[in-house]
């Protein structure tokens, strides 16, 4: 079945192990905060167990935005959500899509001079990363300035 061009890039691996982690983490803060006896068997103070959910919430948060990275294509360009920053940009503004061996995740060289990282697209994945930076990639080639190098296919 041929996937569409333009689906969603979504990391595969670190979504799993996040949405998991998240689940641990509620569970076990449950367990935690309504089942410990806190000191001498007298349950928590309400500080403790206002902190101790600060804590975990920011936790699931920060999961939460991990497990959510994707990079959104279509005919004018790519959007790409990472764990901190939002970033659009046109294809005409994307030269090069680069994944090397030592990279995390992928790299986009923009016209200005810098690079993007895409967390999408992250080594973890193997096979299904390589395959998803070469999508990007000729999306690039096909809509925008990226350039094919040494006529054998995008660089990646």
């Amino acid at each position: 079945m041929a996937r569409d061009v333009y689906a969603d890039l979504r990391p595969r691996f670190v979504r799993y192990v996040a949405w998991g982690a998240i689940v641990v983490i509620v569970l076990g803060g449950l367990l935690v905060l309504w089942q410990a006896p806190g000191t001498d068997g007298r349950g928590y103070a309400p500080a403790d167990a206002l902190g101790t959910s600060v804590v975990l919430v920011a936790g699931c948060v920060f999961l939460w935005r991990q497990a959510t990275v994707r990079a959104r294509v279509d005919e004018h360009g790519v959007t790409v959500r990472n764990l901190l920053r939002v970033r659009t940009l046109e294809w005409t503004q994307v030269l090069a899509v680069r994944f090397g061996s030592g990279d995390p995740w992928v790299l986009l060289e923009i016209s200005d001079g810098t690079t993007w990282p895409v967390m999408a697209v992250q080594r973890a994945d193997g096979e299904y990363a390589v395959s998803e930076a070469r999508r990007l990639a000729a999306l690039v080639v096909r809509h925008g300035e990226g350039q094919e190098q040494d006529g054998s296919g995008p660089a990646v």
